[in-house]
């Protein structure tokens, strides 16, 4: 998977075009992979497909294993009789194309597909039960949901006892809450159907679909509820001891509190890592290649305690190195994992990529340090690594040449062999940003990646995510029109002169 020299694109599945507030898995989705297959990209970047919060944010979910019902498309409910062109019409989204509505989506898709599980025929019964006993996280996944829609979406800890221990919802399940259950255990089958669907072709047209992983999950959601004792969290009240983040960096001058509870690593070592085989296996089901991220903390973690108001004040504490990996490769083999190792680093972490020899990440925005000779300068990236001229934390390229001090910018542009006094110049030829695009592109590095944002030069307006800042990120979304408006042309010519294609 990961030793061809290739190259691809970022782009999240709700950035893409659709008329239902963000983009869905339906033929806008095909169209953009035909796009990209015809550019001579080899890889399709997403996010992860989880639930997102309230925020819109993918790397906080309620549900490590679930696929958000967002993202499932009305279209393609249509075509299987299951919803008429009345009821698709409530979910027609009439605000901007350009910016992701998750409220919206989130509760016209859930009262669509209310509409769809109405109309289930026996046929579709079986296919459900089948699903789910090939998937046997959609159990607990399934009654978590029910309980959230009876709780007024109250987080698990403030429910009822008698359902605040999974053991025992199972055994006080009455009818009512079954019921409820089995259209989430419904609309999962749906979501996974679709999804299966863009995977296939995909590949087809010579498309890998690269997947994303968050290492951590949310305290509210169903991984926690069903499995508590994985985690560093009371018996009893439920409070959590330490949570997670990061200490100062790049991005913050406070660090990140994250605020997700911490793993018990030794909890998780006893019963031979159990959960995480689950999911990565699971995950390699509906993507071709992982990106775990935040990689480092599987060499050694940020605890930071629960009444903390910053990440400052936390401690670096050992992760499970190789014990974890080593039982996934006796469970599942060699896998295809690309490590995100940015941020803090470390000898321990340095090790652990040697012993996993999963590739990490280079991004030549963190290399423009005129007084230094950085990893992340294109002549310093090794072979066995993923190149990005930009992930979903960083901004636009344009945007960074914009924001970068005058020696920062002048030593990039001189790195990247750009002639001229233009560079501020944005669009889909930007003379600037395609010098970038380029050094990145001869790099050594096997595979290089861009997100669709500096495919066009966009500028800060579409960047997707601040680290640290809670509101007003991941709402970037384009059109058919944009994605067209795209140069093909110098995409194909740039894979195939340096052999990307």
């Amino acid at each position: 998977m990961l030793n061809t020299r290739a190259s691809g694109v970022l782009m999240h599945l709700s950035c893409l075009p659709s008329r239902y507030g963000v983009g869905v898995m339906g033929d806008e989705t095909k169209r953009f992979i035909e796009k990209i297959a015809d550019m001579g990209f080899s890889y399709w970047q997403v996010l992860p497909l989880n639930p997102p919060d309230f925020y819109g944010s993918p790397y906080t979910s309620n549900a490590a294993f679930a696929i958000s019902h967002m993202f499932i498309s009305p279209d393609e409910l249509k075509k299987a009789g299951l919803v008429s062109d009345a009821d698709i019409e409530r979910n027609v989204y009439y605000g901007s194309p350009y910016t992701a509505d998750y409220e919206f989506a989130y509760n016209a898709r859930l009262e669509l597909l209310k509409k769809a599980y109405a109309n289930i025929t026996d046929e579709i019964k079986q296919k459900v039960d089948a699903f789910v006993a090939e998937n046997p996280w959609c159990e607990a996944y399934s009654l978590y949901s029910a309980l959230k829609e009876m709780n007024s979406d109250k987080p698990w800890y403030e429910w009822d006892k008698k359902y605040a221990y999974y053991e025992k919802c199972v055994e006080n399940a009455d009818g009512e809450l079954r019921e409820l259950a089995a259209f989430y255990r419904f609309v999962q089958y749906i979501a996974f159907s679709q999804w299966r669907e863009i995977k296939y072709y995909a590949n087809d047209r010579g498309v890998k679909i690269l997947g994303d992983m968050p290492i951590y999950v949310s305290m509210d959601s169903v991984d926690v509820w069903s499995n508590r004792g994985l985690y560093e969290i009371d018996s009893k009240t439920f409070a959590k001891k330490r949570v997670a983040g990061v200490p100062p960096d790049y991005f913050s001058e406070d660090g990140q509190l994250w605020g997700n509870p911490l793993y018990n690593w030794k909890a998780m070592e006893k019963d031979g890592y159990k959960w995480w085989i689950a999911r990565l296996k699971a995950s390699l089901r509906i993507f071709d290649t992982v990106r775990i991220d935040h990689f480092r903390a599987f060499a050694s973690y940020w605890a930071v305690p629960a009444e903390s108001k910053t990440a400052k004040n936390g401690e670096w504490l050992d992760g499970p190195k190789m014990k974890l990996f080593n039982a996934i490769k006796d469970e599942l083999g060699d896998l295809p994992i690309v490590a995100e190792d940015l941020g803090t680093f470390g000898e321990d972490v340095i090790e652990l990529l040697e012993d996993t020899q999963f590739p990490g990440m280079r991004v030549i925005q963190f290399g423009f340090d005129p007084n230094g000779d950085s990893t992340h300068l294109p002549h310093n990236y090794p072979k066995n690594s993923i190149a990005y001229v930009g992930t979903h934390d960083n901004t636009t390229v344009l945007a960074w040449l914009w924001e970068a001090s005058e020696n920062e910018r002048r030593f990039a542009l001189d790195y990247c062999g750009f002639k001229g006094d233009n560079w501020g110049e944005g669009g889909y030829r930007s003379p600037s940003c395609r010098a970038i695009i380029e050094a990145v592109w001869r790099s050594p590095s096997l595979i290089s990646m861009i997100s669709f944002q500096d495919l066009c030069g966009f500028g800060s307006d579409a960047r997707m995510n601040v680290p640290g800042r809670a509101a007003g990120n991941w709402l970037f979304r384009t059109t058919e029109d944009t994605i067209n408006q795209v140069d093909a042309e110098y995409y194909r010519h740039i894979n195939r002169l340096f052999k990307r294609k």
